[in-house]
């Protein structure tokens, strides 16, 4: 399926200004933390063009249900604004910062729109109220379709303002969904709205990972009746075999640099390790043992790679290095580990343990200690999958009647919540990186 892309212009038009006393005093880097009290008033119709609500409403409900993910925001209620949430007052001089000081705010966003002749243009300002000085603003023009994108974008701007990193609202997940009646790729926003049908292979499609550097995907399907590893241009939609080994040609995952892609191959028989060009010529056989070696996960560093292995009799995760092949045991407690993700800051890597039936995610340090279960309850958690920012995990979630469904929470297990729709039964989710 053609993906066509969105005609989408970003203008900056102004830089990042920095407040030393608001750093100095406010630094937050993950949720709990400490939160910061934060007031967002409606967009606001400017110049001419006429006043567009609808606009103004989905903007706020995209923004507000980005930063109330974070963790980071302690929102100021909009019952109680005073007079000044009225004004469009998108410079610094024009905003009384005594209301927003009543309230407890200490940080401000005021936006203004205008529709003219089907170009969509939003002004946007994120203030410090106690210093009274202007942290980031942008001007953002687009079709009126792109009101989602723009509300997205602004939030990573956003908490690249307030924690020095870039958000990952912009980015795109991808997963497998049985929409059609059988397992096909799909990709949505990060909140789930836009699902999009990537593929029309009318068979079995599993496992996408989004490559580094492109616009691209890898994902395994038996199309043409063996599980082979294909390659997907995202915005021409052109796509062809990458691997087509006889056997399983799965788990395909880009290295960090995008120059390779680690998998799993059983051309000789038994399942192992191997990495492969972007050509899909084989550079290197990682691992060489009779047991099953599944689910490949590179480090940030691309020099280990965990994968999931029986050589110890249950599904555990192991970590062999790149460079000496040396492979060593990660975690011990379980029956059933399964499903590694390595997370982006290095620290960390997530996957799924099976006890009683069910699984659930948990997270572990590459040395393996301060192994953490981050899911609890009903429902089988599966895949995770972490932000490009390493703030937040995706996973599939059986928690109704076996149909399976995409859920988001932050690092921490902390706000989870359902994003894809009812009735897709969807599975395998990724992230991309910053879109």
């Amino acid at each position: 399926m053609k993906y066509c892309k969105i005609s989408f212009l970003l203008i900056i038009t102004l830089c990042l200004i920095c407040s030393v006393a608001f750093a100095a005093r406010i630094e937050i880097s993950a949720p709990g933390e400490q939160t910061i009290p934060l007031a967002m008033t409606n967009l606001l119709p400017m110049g001419v063009g006429g006043a567009q609500p609808a606009v103004a409403t989905e903007f706020q409900e995209v923004l507000l249900g980005d930063l109330q993910l974070s963790g980071l925001f302690d929102m100021t209620d909009p019952a109680a604004f005073l007079s000044d949430a009225d004004r469009l007052g998108l410079r610094r001089t024009e905003i009384d910062f005594y209301q927003w000081r009543m309230l407890g705010s200490e940080a401000l966003i005021k936006g203004g729109y205008s529709v003219t002749a089907g170009t969509l243009t939003i002004e946007l300002r994120l203030f410090d109220v106690i210093t009274q000085r202007l942290l980031t603003g942008r001007r953002y023009k687009g079709k009126l379709t792109d009101v989602r994108k723009i509300a997205h974008t602004f939030a990573d701007q956003i908490l690249k303002s307030l924690t020095g990193e870039k958000g990952p609202f912009s980015a795109k997940i991808a997963f497998i969904s049985k929409r059609t009646g059988r397992k096909e790729l799909y990709m949505m926003d990060v909140d789930g709205h836009q699902p999009i049908r990537m593929t029309d292979h009318r068979s079995i499609v599993l496992n996408p990972d989004f490559s580094p550097t492109r616009k691209e995907l890898i994902f395994t399907s038996y199309s043409k009746g063996n599980p082979d590893l294909y390659r997907k241009e995202i915005y021409t939609g052109r796509e062809s075999r990458l691997s087509l080994k006889q056997g399983l040609n799965i788990g395909g995952r880009y290295s960090p640099d995008g120059r390779e892609i680690a998998l799993t191959l059983s051309k000789d028989k038994n399942s192992e390790i191997y990495l492969i060009g972007t050509d899909g010529t084989i550079h290197r056989r990682l691992t060489n043992h009779y047991g099953i070696d599944v689910d490949p996960t590179w480090s940030p560093r691309g020099d280990k790679i965990a994968f999931v292995s029986d050589r110890r009799g249950n599904p555990n995760i192991f970590i062999v290095d790149v460079h000496t092949l040396e492979v060593r045991r990660l975690t011990y407690q379980g029956k059933y580990n399964a499903t590694p993700a390595w997370g982006p800051k290095g620290d960390r890597i997530a996957y799924s343990r099976m006890d009683n039936g069910v699984f659930n995610v948990f997270t572990i340090r590459e040395d393996g200690t301060d192994e953490r279960q981050l899911t609890f309850g009903k429902g089988s958690k599966e895949h995770p999958r972490w932000s490009p920012d390493g703030r937040f995990l995706i996973y599939s979630n059986d928690l109704n009647g076996g149909e399976k469904s995409i859920w988001i929470m932050r690092a921490d297990g902390t706000g989870a919540k359902k994003i894809s729709a009812v009735g897709g039964n969807d599975s395998h989710p990724a992230w991309s990186d910053h879109w």
